[in-house]
């Protein structure tokens, strides 16, 4: 049986842990002394890093786990320092006993990875919990793109992503349409779980389908709100809205 974990770093970051009381994998290790911290409390092995992409809170942990678990298997992008299998979509990774299919997800980055096992989705910055990442290297059309393979992912995928940023979206996406009953549903929901000091993830992909403007943009009435008539330029316009937004 295989236990998640969502440890927090930095400011609104969280790096994932996977482990059967042994030995763990852990997911975008941005910072490395809390990690060791945590995983050595609990007299774990890390054998196996995921990595989704190539920015600092995601990597800059890898070279002190490096050296404090030699042998460390490390699957991400090749640009990536520090990896020891590289990885591109179409590919599969063992960890843990398990395979993980690897999912191509560009937008964020060009070379950006997810990783899915079911029931676990490591996303990374692609899809966040009502939103997704920004556009730093990718044009709309490839993320938008991205965010449909991942929403067509079964219902019950928990979507492990990097960062904490629920309720910012929520906002965003109630501001678009206040009236939205599982918006508001969401709100009530995860605005209780961060006064309780509880992450608001992993969200699941019913979730997202049902409350995430990012993967409605093609509905009717965010079609409308956006002034748009294809769900891409829906995309596009909800992109540079929620770019300014704060």
């Amino acid at each position: 049986m295989l236990s998640l974990e969502a440890l927090p770093i930095l400011e609104d970051n969280y790096i994932w842990v996977l482990h059967d009381g042994r030995a763990a994998l852990a997911v975008d290790p941005g910072d490395a002394a809390p990690l060791a911290a945590w995983l050595r409390r609990r007299e774990l092995a890390l054998v196996a890093v995921l990595v989704t992409h190539h920015h600092s809170d995601h990597v800059d942990g890898l070279p002190v786990l490096a050296a404090d678990w030699p042998g460390l298997t490390v699957h991400g992008p090749a640009r990536v320092s520090g990896v020891t299998n590289p990885v591109t979509g179409g590919r599969q990774v063992t960890a843990l006993g398990m395979t993980f299919e690897v999912l191509g997800v560009p937008g964020h980055t060009l070379d950006h990875v997810a990783y899915w096992s079911a029931p676990w989705l490591f996303c990374g910055d692609t899809l966040f919990g009502a939103g997704c990442g920004r556009l730093f290297e990718g044009a709309p059309g490839q993320m938008f793109d991205s965010l449909g393979r991942l929403a067509a992912l079964p219902d019950d995928t928990l979507v492990c992503c990097t960062h904490e940023y629920t309720l910012t979206n929520l906002r965003f996406a109630r501001e678009l349409q206040p009236d939205h009953p599982a918006l508001a549903e969401r709100w009530r929901v995860d605005g209780a779980r961060r006064e309780r000091g509880e992450p608001t993830l992993p969200s699941t992909i019913a979730l997202e389908r049902a409350t995430n403007p990012f993967l409605r943009a093609g509905e009717p009435a965010l079609l409308a709100l956006t002034g748009t008539d294809t769900p891409l330029a829906a995309f596009t316009e909800l992109r540079r809205r929620r770019n300014g937004f704060r």
